[in-house]
């Protein structure tokens, strides 16, 4: 699983795929949730990111 943090909220998806622009974010049958432009993704995260129970870089 993959987060996009956006300045308006969150996005999770499966796969994506980076492109010129942004990255395209998709579910577990490859259809397409969404396009997020560089410019409005914050930060990138894996489910890795949330099973750590150490502090955080914020």
């Amino acid at each position: 699983m993959y987060r996009a943090i956006l300045p308006n909220g969150q996005l999770e998806a499966d796969e994506y795929e980076r492109i010129e622009n942004g990255v395209e974010l998709y579910d577990e049958a490859d259809n397409l949730l969404a396009f997020v432009p560089y410019a409005n993704l914050e930060a990138f995260l894996t489910e890795h990111a949330y099973a750590d129970e150490g502090p955080g870089v914020m």
